[in-house]
């Protein structure tokens, strides 16, 4: 059966039901329909982060078979619960690009899914809607402050940064001029669209900790400059206030449920290659709270969702993880041993061999962190013996545990042993996690730091725009920020087509863009793509609905 056939066979429990296991009562929950709901914020508040165990999940480079981090991460949670841990879930929410286009949604797989799954592939609970309207308000009021003649605060438009978003795959929206129209019509400028979820207004909700954090990050949100090269922020615009009371109930956290039918916490959804990549402090926090375990994820590899999560997100919040997994798949392995796609289900031991340094590469990047991560063997049926015991006798090489695990096929009970392994490790370890960085240490040192040591760059190199950017950032007084680099999420260098463990190459950085209201730089490398296109036939074709409102074709 395909995922949604399958995520369709099971007998969903109530809401009220699953908010039950987690000593929640009918009072304490905000319903959207019976098998959805919202969560209130004082549990995020009310956090004792003692005996807690974070267990943080996370994967070598991604390749286009895809690697398995959300699947392997609910059927870690099912499992930990079916050994009688009283665990959640913790992932973020799907983008419909990607599910309209080309990689699908992001629910998981098989019997390791959260559920319901078209709702949350979908509209969900209008979270992405808030903060694309939100978005879209601030762009509204800068238009509407260069058109004033009585209130303008003199706004360079040649200088504004911020873009308008939507939740879609448009690429005719990457390059246009608004105000068109005569002089009613504003004044004409370039700019753009970018994807909800590389939004800064995304990253801010994900990183906020309660509404009065939310507002003053929205207020410092950066503009960019007058006429008379004054820097203007959101709050000069008066635009925090509408802009917070837009997301009232976004920045709440949604309950919902896995396959094995325990509770999992679905919120927020930045993109790692250009944000944060990890779900909202808020629904961390708040699973810590109601659970004494959580699986959390972050996205695409190790270098990008995972260090951004521990050097930012884990760093701003306090919180510290237990436990660290790795998923490996002997696919990824063999493309990145340069095995082509159309031979990549084919055994090839040497092939898999060659990728074999991608993995290592990533586990040695995890114990800079001073983690100690479990490698997730994700099994495929295509899989043969040998490739798996090659890929066990690195792990044993290295000194890691390790275990395979069959979750797709078999939910929790597919991964008893990853559980076991994990969570010894979570008990034994505490919180033991230590930053690569300290933020008050000079930009391009904190950039250096990554690059060589999570990358294995040889150096980095500045163009003429990225040394201005530099120089803007020590002008603004935001040095003391940290570092969140947009890198292609394909190879561990800055150019996608190098594959493995590259080395003896160079990091250029572009420009270093400001979100200082998500309070983070962002350091431009490679060709980042913040308003995808659709493929040639994207998945939106074989999404239907029947006559009794029956979805098919998603996955």
């Amino acid at each position: 059966m395909t995922d949604i056939e399958i995520a369709q066979q099971i007998n969903l429990k109530s809401i009220v039901e699953i908010a039950g296991q987690l000593g929640l009562s009918r009072d304490d929950l905000e319903l959207y329909g019976n098998y959805k709901a919202k969560l209130p914020l004082h549990f995020s508040r009310d956090l004792d982060q003692q005996n807690k165990k974070l267990i943080l999940v996370s994967a070598i480079s991604p390749t286009p078979p895809g690697e398995g981090k959300t699947t392997t991460s609910i059927g870690l949670n099912d499992a930990l619960n079916l050994l009688g841990k009283k665990s959640i879930v913790v992932l973020r929410e799907p983008s419909l690009g990607p599910v309209f286009g080309m990689k699908g949604g992001a629910t998981g797989g098989g019997y390791a899914q959260v559920l319901p799954m078209e709702d949350i592939n979908l509209h969900f609970t209008g979270d992405f809607s808030a903060i694309e309207k939100a978005n879209n308000l601030l762009a509204a009021l800068i238009d509407n402050n260069i058109q004033s003649r009585n209130r303008s605060l003199g706004i360079d438009p040649r200088t504004v940064m911020w873009k308008r978003v939507i939740d879609m795959n448009d690429r005719a929206l990457r390059h246009m001029v608004v105000g068109l129209g005569g002089s009613t019509g504003g004044l004409p400028r370039e700019t753009a669209f970018d994807i909800t979820a590389a939004s800064e207004i995304m990253a801010i909700l994900c990183l906020a900790t309660d509404f009065t954090d939310l507002k003053e990050r929205i207020g410092r949100i950066f503009i960019g400059y007058t006429f008379g090269k004054e820097p203007i922020f959101a709050a000069d615009l008066h635009a925090a206030g509408a802009m917070a009371a837009l997301l009232k109930d976004a920045i709440k956290p949604n309950l919902v449920q896995t396959s094995g039918g325990f509770p999992a916490i679905i919120h927020g959804g930045p993109f790692a290659n250009i944000a944060q990549g990890t779900n909202s402090v808020i629904a961390t926090r708040t699973g810590l709270a109601l659970s004494d375990y959580v699986v959390t994820e972050a996205g695409f590899g190790f270098d990008l969702g995972a260090e951004k999560f521990l050097d930012i997100k884990c760093v701003s919040s306090g919180l510290s993880p237990s436990a660290a997994v790795l998923v490996a798949t002997v696919r990824a392995l063999k493309y990145h041993g340069g095995v082509s796609l159309k031979e990549i289900n084919e055994p090839n031991i040497i092939g898999l061999k060659n990728g074999l340094p991608n993995l290592e590469k990533h586990v040695e990047n995890m114990l800079k962190f001073k983690l100690k991560p479990v490698v997730a063997i994700n099994h495929f049926a295509t899989d043969s013996e040998g490739e798996i015991e090659a890929i066990c006798n690195q792990c044993e090489r290295l000194g890691v545990p390790y275990a395979i695990s069959k979750v797709w096929e078999r939910g929790g009970e597919g991964a008893i042993k990853l559980a076991e392994k994990v969570a010894k490790i979570a008990d034994d370890n505490g919180q033991a996690f230590q930053p690569l960085y300290d933020w008050q240490w000079p930009v391009k040192q904190k950039i250096e730091i990554i690059c060589k040591e999570i990358y294995g760059a040889e150096a980095i190199d500045y163009t003429l725009r990225a040394r201005q950017d530099l120089r803007k950032i020590n002008d603004l007084g935001l040095n003391g920020l940290p570092v969140c680099i947009a890198k292609t999420q394909k190879s561990l260098s800055d150019n996608p087509k190098l594959l493995g463990r590259p080395e003896n190459f160079v990091v250029t950085v572009r420009q270093i863009e400001i979100a200082a209201g998500a309070g983070f730089l962002i350091p431009i490398t490679g060709e980042i793509m913040r308003m995808p296109g659709l493929p040639e036939m994207p998945s939106a074709e074989h999404i239907d609905i029947d006559a009794d409102g029956q979805i098919s074709g998603l996955f």
